[in-house]
C-alpha cells in the first residue's frame, strides 16, 4: 500500500530494534505504557515485543473510549432508543457494548428500536434532514480526536435550526485518565503502577498537541513520546523513551511530527471550546469516577442535548467481581492474569472493559496471543 508500507519496512524495523538492544541496560527493566488501543494492536499484530529485549516491557493502558464507556451509559441509550421512539445512531463498535445485563444497542434494535450505525456525526445530521418528523439522537463517543466533529455537528444543527437533531455526549479526555492512573485513590488497593514512560496517543495529540503532557513529564517525572500507530513509529518511540530514561530525563518528545505539533489543531480546539464544557465527574468503565474527565454540552445548546431532553436515571453498574480490568487499565496486571480471560470473557461475549472493543488490551491478547511471547 502506498505510503503505509514505508512505515512497515522490516529492514528498518530490525535496524531500530538493534539500536534499542544497544541502548538497554541489563540491570534494569523498562516498563512503557501505551495509552491507545491502536498502539496495542500494532505491537501485537507486528510482533514488536519479539524484536525487543526481555527487559523492555509494554504495559497496556485504557485503550479506547469505547472500552471505558460505562455500562450505565449504554443502558441510558437503550432506554432512550426504546422509550422515546427516536432514531438512535452511533459508531459500529458502540452498538456491541453490553450494558448492565448484557443488553446492547444491537439487541435493542432486534427488539424493534430504530438503532442505526453511522460513520460520523455528519451521517446523523443527514438522517435528521431526511426525516424531519423524527428525532435523531447521535450517541457521541470518543477521546479528544472525535469531539471536534461532534462540536461542528452541533454548530451546524443550530445554524440550520435542525431541532430534531440531538447529541448524547460521552466524550472523555486523555490527560485526566493518565493522571488517574498515576495517583487515583484506588492505588491504595492495587499499588502504584511501576511505569517508566508513556507512548503518547497520536490522533488525540493531533487535536490537543503535545503541550498538555508537559505537566506529567514535569510533575511525575515520566517521559512521554507522542507516537504514531505504525510499527516503525512505535519502535522509534521506544528508542526515544529508553534514551530519556537512561539519561535521567523526563520530557515530552514528538515522534509523530507528520501529524502532531506542540499546540495542536487550534481550529478544532476552538470548536470544542465553543460547544462543550467540563463535567465535574464522569464514570469510566474499569477506572471508576474521574473528576473533570469528560465533556458535556453547554447550556446554550440545551435544546440539542439528549441528556436534558430525555433524562434517564440509571444507577452505576459495578464491574464483574472477578474482572481484573481495573488493574489491567492501570498497568498492574496483564489480561492473562484475569481468571475470566478467554473463558467467560471473550470478544463475542465481553464481561470487562478491556474486552469490549476490538482495540482493548484483552481483545488484542485474545486475537494475537499466538504472535507474542
Amino acid at each position: 500500500m502506498k505510503y503505509v508500507d514505508d512505515f512497515r519496512d522490516p529492514v528498518i524495523a530490525h535496524r531500530l530494534a538493534k539500536d534499542i538492544w544497544g541502548q538497554t541496560r541489563d540491570n534494569r527493566t523498562y516498563r512503557l505504557m501505551e495509552f491507545c488501543g491502536g498502539h496495542t494492536h500494532a505491537i501485537f499484530r507486528f510482533g514488536l515485543q519479539e524484536l525487543l529485549p526481555q527487559n523492555v516491557e509494554f504495559v497496556h493502558g485504557p485503550g479506547c473510549p469505547v472500552c471505558v464507556l460505562p455500562a450505565s451509559r449504554i443502558d441510558a441509550a437503550v432506554t432512550i432508543a426504546i422509550k422515546e421512539k427516536v432514531i438512535l445512531c452511533s459508531f459500529g463498535d458502540v452498538l456491541r457494548v453490553p450494558g448492565a445485563k448484557g443488553r446492547t444497542l444491537l439487541s435493542a434494535k432486534a427488539d424493534g428500536a430504530d438503532v442505526r450505525m453511522v460513520y460520523s456525526p455528519t451521517d446523523a445530521l443527514r438522517l435528521a434532514e431526511r426525516n424531519p418528523e423524527r428525532t435523531v439522537v447521535f450517541f457521541a463517543v470518543g477521546f479528544e480526536t472525535t469531539a471536534p466533529a461532534t462540536a461542528h455537528a452541533v454548530l451546524y444543527a443550530r445554524q440550520q435550526r435542525l431541532n430534531n437533531f440531538l447529541v448524547h455526549c460521552n466524550h472523555v479526555l486523555t490527560p485526566a485518565a493518565i493522571q488517574n492512573i498515576l495517583e487515583s485513590p484506588e492505588l491504595r488497593k492495587w499499588g502504584a503502577p511501576p511505569l517508566d514512560g508513556f507512548l503518547g496517543p497520536s490522533h488525540v495529540s493531533a487535536i490537543i498537541g503535545c503541550r498538555p503532557y508537559e505537566f506529567f513529564a514535569e510533575e511525575y517525572r515520566r517521559p512521554v513520546v507522542i507516537t504514531g500507530f505504525e510499527p516503525l513509529d512505535v519502535l522509534q518511540a521506544v528508542g526515544m523513551l529508553i534514551r530519556q530514561i537512561n539519561e535521567g530525563r523526563a520530557e515530552v518528545e514528538n515522534q509523530y511530527t507528520r501529524a502532531v505539533t506542540r499546540d495542536g489543531n487550534r481550529a478544532a480546539q476552538a470548536a470544542v471550546a465553543e460547544v462543550f464544557e467540563l463535567r465535574k465527574l464522569f464514570e469510566w468503565r474499569g477506572l471508576g469516577p474521574i473528576p473533570y474527565s469528560a465533556l458535556r454540552l453547554k447550556d446554550v445548546f440545551a435544546n440539542l442535548d439528549a441528556e436534558k431532553l430525555f433524562p434517564v436515571s440509571v444507577p452505576p453498574v459495578p464491574d464483574h467481581p472477578a474482572c481484573a480490568c481495573g488493574a489491567i487499565l492501570r498497568g498492574l496486571k496483564k489480561p492473562t492474569d484475569c481468571s475470566l480471560f478467554g473463558k467467560a470473557c471473550t470478544p463475542g461475549r465481553p464481561l470487562g472493559s478491556c474486552m469490549v472493543s476490538s482495540e482493548g488490551a484483552c481483545a488484542a491478547y485474545y486475537n494475537y496471543r499466538g504472535v507474542t511471547r
